[in-house]
């Protein structure tokens, strides 16, 4: 019994686990802002390459 007892204090005493989530959770609001500045920014990135190629479609 005390073999178990030491055991979960071990395991519950292990930070390693819990690096690996805060890394996960870092990476996942990282990857939410990039999504998020895409949609925010995708019409106005696309208008502007749409008039860049129409004005070079004038111009020749």
């Amino acid at each position: 019994m005390k073999a178990l007892k030491q055991g979960l204090q071990a395991f519950f005493a292990d930070e390693q686990g819990a690096t690996a989530v805060e890394y996960g959770l870092f990476v996942a609001a990282i990857a939410a802002v990039i999504v998020a500045i895409v949609v925010t920014l995708g019409n106005t990135v696309k208008t502007g390459f749409t008039n860049v190629n129409s004005s070079l479609a004038n111009a020749g």
